[in-house]
Parts: C-alpha cells; structure tokens; sequence
C-alpha cells in the first residue's frame, strides 16, 4: 500500500490556500491491508463544543510546539485514538481545507498497520471505525450537500457506513483522496448527473 500510495501521490500538486488562520492537521489513516485497504475515521462526542457527534479524521490544531502540520496530526491522531506517531508513515498532504469554524485544515495521508488496536480516548472520541476504500470508489452516496465557500457553490457527497454519516469537510478531503489516489472523477464544483 505504501508504495502504490507514494507512487499515486507522487505527482500530486495539492491545493494551498493563501489564508492566514489557525491551523490544524488531521491524518488520513490507510491500513496496509494488501489489496483491500481500509480509511479509518471516528466519531466525535457529543459533548465537544465543535463537530460534536460528528465523523472526522483524527487530528486537531497545531500546538505551539509542534514542529509542523503533518507533526500535529500525528499527535492529535496518537491522543484521540492511540495509534502513535512510530506506527504511522505519513506519505504526504492532500489539499487544503478551510473548516467552517475559521481553522485552515492540511489532511496528511499516512499507512497504519493494520491490526494495531485503536482506541478512542472518551473525552474526544465515541468511536473508531473503518471502511473499505472500494466502498466509496463506487460512489454510493446517501445524498450530495451543496456548501458554499469562497463565493463557489460544492456539491459534496454524503456516504453513510453502517450508523455513520461521511459528510462535509471529512468528505471534501474523502473525495480530494480518492480523485489523488484512484482518479475517481469526482466533480464537487458541478451537481451530480441525475440530480
């Protein structure tokens, strides 16, 4: 998985956006499963104050004394669901996002192994859970969101997994991922056929 990752990713020219925000970093966990890899993502809680019970990346924003961004998604990953930064190789960023709380967010895709055991620290995180990459390059959203930003209108899809809802800023850096990775085509700035 790494090496196809890298290899995919190699040529990738991901989108800056010249704002100056807070920042954070998220990580985009792959598992190295041959063949059938897995996005890994979890559930915020109810009680955090931001995207509360809401699906997202682990990350969070950048310290102080982190040493970059793809360093703040690592710790953040490594405090929400235990997976330390030696278990993760980070390939590279995807592109940039900005959050609809004013935080300019870097995604960073990293390969996880596999059969590390995950878990969710409470105070942050209700659950973790994986879903097949195959799943999404079917493309079988639940809905697609229409979000404006930046005076452009996005038609983002939703993809629900079991109880879980994919949707929002977690599916534009899904669908950044998948278009980077698998050229999936898939167009946020045009409605998708059919409605």
């Amino acid at each position: 998985m790494r090496d196809f990752l890298t290899q995919r990713l190699a040529g990738y020219a991901p989108r800056q956006l010249a704002l100056d925000y807070p920042e954070a970093g998220i990580l985009v966990p792959i598992t190295d499963s041959p063949g059938n890899p897995e996005m890994i993502f979890t559930l915020r809680s109810s009680t955090l104050s931001t995207h509360r019970g809401q699906v997202a990346y682990p990350g969070g924003k950048r310290d102080p004394g982190d040493p970059s961004l793809a360093a703040t998604a690592l710790r953040e990953t490594h405090e929400e669901i235990g997976l330390p930064p030696s278990e993760v190789e980070v390939i590279a960023p995807l592109s940039q996002v900005m959050s609809r709380y004013g935080i300019l967010v870097t995604p960073y895709v990293g390969v996880v192994p596999v059969d590390h055991p995950l878990e969710p620290n409470p105070a942050e995180i209700e659950s973790v859970f994986r879903v097949p990459v195959s799943f999404f390059l079917e493309d079988r959203r639940e809905r697609t969101d229409s979000l404006n930003f930046l005076n452009n209108t996005f038609y983002v899809p939703c993809y629900r997994w079991d109880r879980y809802q994919i949707w929002g800023l977690s599916a534009v850096v899904l669908v950044d991922f998948l278009n980077a990775v698998y050229d999936a085509g898939i167009d946020l700035l045009e409605p998708p056929s059919g409605g």
